[in-house]
């Protein structure tokens, strides 16, 4: 390579840490110097909205439209991203060339060791609508608030006592080196968000870019992480719909579990299926869970 690899990022240490995990993993793969690929810096309208629900003022596309418009530009060559903040559709023209290995798809609780030893009438702080419903569902009596911001923005407002507790995923506190913070929750009792723990390298369709950050994909990861896209996209999910998801694989069969909840947590439905594609295994969940599900749950999801 005769020319600097432009590698796009928001700004957040997590996103930061996040960049510099692909830039590592590109130098690596290509015998670069490491100064061969330079992170840039975007500043998303999700960062400088701080005080709403993202579901309020525009949903996902709040961390990608710059950085998709810097692509699309030629500004830059490549786009690291949390895959869960990513939206399920994304333009023709830009394609996920590459997923690296996927950390610990848990949550974690900081502020009580575990969701039963939170105070009657705790108050919780997140922005999740499936991690709200999940609680709600677990505790009745948990009042759920609006918590942005940053790890340690978030982990500020805690200490000062604006809630009693919030839920962060593992992955993220892990990659801040923060790795002792927090309770773990088991996916048994807390399924993740679709995509959650998964970093993701957007470029260009069928860009020079595309080729080189292919080398750095974990073909496992992504199988994994695209199922779970199908089975929002058959949903036809958005910020407002309380779901989780997770798929693994093993052996050569994938497992997806999903469960849909209603906004207060009082109705669910969960189901889980096993096979070898998994795209076929998004729709025929999908069409099974929304064939079950409570109106009160339906009626979050357009499928």
């Amino acid at each position: 390579m005769t020319s600097t690899f432009r590698l796009g990022t928001r700004g957040s240490p997590l996103a930061l840490t996040q960049a510099a995990m692909v830039r590592a993993a590109l130098c690596a793969a290509h015998g670069w110097r490491e100064d061969a690929v330079e992170i840039t810096v975007i500043r998303t309208t999700g960062d400088r909205v701080q005080d709403r629900a993202l579901a309020e003022i525009g949903g996902k596309a709040l961390w990608t439209k710059e950085l998709d418009r810097a692509l699309l530009d030629g500004a830059i060559d490549c786009a690291v991203h949390s895959m869960k903040d990513v939206e399920t559709i994304r333009p023709a023209e830009i394609a996920i060339a590459a997923m690296l290995p996927r950390a610990d798809v848990r949550d974690r609780l900081i502020g009580a060791e575990s969701i039963a030893a939170l105070r009657k009438g705790a108050v919780v702080g997140t922005s999740s609508p499936r991690r709200a419903a999940q609680l709600k569902r677990l505790r009745p009596d948990i009042a759920t608030v609006v918590f942005r911001g940053n790890v340690d923005t978030r982990l500020a407002k805690l200490a000062a006592g604006e809630v009693d507790a919030t839920l962060l995923a593992a992955a993220g506190l892990d990659r801040l080196g923060r790795g002792d913070t927090g309770v773990a929750i088991a996916p048994e009792t807390m399924l993740p968000a679709p995509a959650q723990g998964a970093v993701g390298i957007e470029t260009l369709t069928g860009s020079p870019a595309a080729a080189l950050v292919a080398a750095i994909d974990h073909a496992d990861t992504h199988a994994c992480v695209l199922t779970e896209r199908a089975l929002l996209a058959r949903l036809v999910a958005d910020c407002h719909s309380p779901v989780a998801a997770l798929a693994t694989l093993a052996g050569g069969r994938m497992t997806l579990a999903a469960e849909l909840l209603s906004e207060d947590g009082a109705e669910h439905v969960t189901g889980r299926i096993e096979g070898t594609r998994g795209e076929d295994l998004a729709e025929t969940l999908a069409t099974d869970l929304l064939a079950r599900a409570p109106d009160a749950v339906r009626r979050l999801f357009a499928g």
